[in-house]
């Protein structure tokens, strides 16, 4: 599934806009250098760093509706089945507070959260793969937003994934920057100037989003009633027959009764690869 940079044809216009976003030319890194991407790049005055071109080839934006259920499924790069929800912002799932980890549980910071492995547990969500589950939500959608995350570790995990994949579908999602990542003002001031101008698109199109596939664990790396620092392991290339993963590393901060990403102002730095999944939590 990896694309070559070598071997461009005229539709590889999309792979320059995957490219300036931060995201890499195989399915390995993916689009989870989100912040990096979406936000860092078009907030950023230095002539090193990449240019967003609103007018390179985009998606269509689709019409979020109060429609439930679920289409036919799909699989990704990978083969694995996702779900498609007739709603394009997805399908909550019913929740059951009971099944939610406690302090007191020995795998409280180790545990997956319930639903994830089931059907409507992985959604394509304006074309990304996004968990959804049973016991620490997200519990409903709002404004075509995914809210009501868990007070716990797994809670945190799943906002994580939520927020920085969708970010990464549609870097113009203003209403999801400023509910659902915490930034400077200063940055929060040129991510606005970026919208007004036109600078970020409102949705990628298929050949970007179709990288933004299911992580395969997540790791609590600390864990506190305020904060929880979240890494996700994203599955890339195999040089040398050597499965490795990039580890990309989001501090949540607990607010208003919700998870929130805070944005980092060094993502990359906030990446490492690993050749193993020892000590990490499968979905």
């Amino acid at each position: 599934m990896t694309r070559s940079m070598s071997t461009r044809t005229k539709d590889d216009g999309y792979e320059r806009d995957r490219l300036s976003f931060g995201l890499v030319a195989s399915a390995a890194v993916v689009a989870l250098i989100v912040v990096v991407g979406v936000v860092v790049f078009a907030t950023s005055g230095s002539k090193d760093q990449p240019s967003v071109d609103a007018g390179s080839p985009g998606a269509a934006e689709p019409v979020i509706s109060s429609a439930r259920g679920f289409a036919a499924a799909t699989v990704d790069v990978y083969g694995r089945r996702v779900d498609v929800p007739n709603n394009p912002a997805g399908q909550p799932l019913a929740q059951n507070a009971a099944a939610q980890h406690k302090p007191t549980d020995n795998d409280w910071l180790t545990a997956a959260p319930q639903g994830t492995a089931a059907q409507g547990g992985w959604q394509q969500v304006f074309g990304a793969s996004v968990p959804f589950s049973s016991s620490d939500g997200p519990s409903r959608l709002e404004d075509g937003l995914a809210v009501g995350y868990a007070h716990t570790p797994q809670g945190a995990a799943l906002a994580a994934a939520q927020i920085s994949y969708r970010l990464n579908a549609r870097p113009a999602d203003a209403a999801l920057v400023h509910r659902q990542l915490r930034m400077g003002a200063t940055q929060l001031q040129a991510y606005d100037k970026a919208i007004d101008n036109g600078k970020l698109p409102k949705r990628q199109p298929e050949p970007v989003t179709r990288y933004l596939v299911a992580s395969d664990a997540f790791q609590i790396e600390d864990y506190a009633e305020d904060m929880a620092i979240v890494r996700l392991a994203l599955r890339g290339e195999v040089p040398a027959g050597q499965q490795t993963w990039a580890a990309v590393r989001m501090i949540m901060v607990w607010e208003a009764g919700d998870w929130r990403l805070r944005l980092s102002n060094s993502q990359a730095a906030q990446t490492t690869y690993v050749t193993s999944l020892v000590g990490w939590t499968p979905w």
